[in-house]
């Protein structure tokens, strides 16, 4: 049992009492964020892998991606990728996420302050908004219990092509009514930016 079970929006809003909306969650335009050479070279070489599936999905375009906001940032953020986050197994808070992008004290486990959570997902990112949604609420109470000072934790579910972000705060969801594409990199470093910047 766990995250990977909460598969539609009724099971996050039923047992975890979430409210979802779908609304613009930042009042500011997003400024763009030009993209490292590295990453441009690295996102066009990505069309040449065969595979789509998640994992592939995960390693060529997403991590890529989050690199360049950790040199951007000058080390400001850290990310664990298929790390578990087990917070609460009687209510299925507990699993492996694709994703998990902390204030990055030199680490070697997770630990609080979270501030976002990244699923990747094969086709649908429909699909990816409940899993998503469970893991940003088990990241909202660790950051609770450890004191970490953080109110709000963002996320973001993608199929590679397709990027929507999500910001939880308390019990409420909102879900941007904006999605981002990978052929405007920029735009995706931008709302990441973003949400960085909320957090120095």
């Amino acid at each position: 049992m766990s995250y990977i079970n909460f598969k539609t929006i009724d099971k996050v809003e039923n047992e975890l009492g979430i409210i979802l909306f779908k609304k613009k969650i930042f009042d500011n335009d997003i400024q763009p964020v030009e993209p490292s050479e590295w990453l441009k070279t690295t996102l066009s070489y990505s069309s040449y892998v065969s595979s789509q599936n998640e994992k592939t999905k995960s390693e060529s375009i997403v991590q890529p991606i989050l690199v360049d906001l950790i040199k951007e940032n000058n080390n400001f953020i850290a990310f664990f990728s298929g790390s578990n986050l087990d917070v609460d197994k009687e209510k299925e808070l507990n699993g492996e996420c694709d994703f998990i992008i902390t204030k990055n004290f030199d680490l070697l486990d997770i630990s609080s302050p979270i501030l976002q959570i990244v699923e990747a997902k094969e086709h649908d990112i429909k699909l990816g908004i409940p899993q998503c949604a469970a893991q940003m609420y088990a990241a909202q109470l660790l950051n609770k219990k450890d004191n970490a000072g953080i109110d709000c934790i963002y996320g973001c579910v993608t199929t590679g092509d397709v990027w929507q972000f999500m910001k939880l705060c308390e019990k409420e969801l909102f879900i941007d009514d904006k999605k981002y594409y990978i052929n405007e990199p920029d735009k995706i470093l931008g709302v990441f930016q973003t949400i960085i910047n909320t957090f120095k």
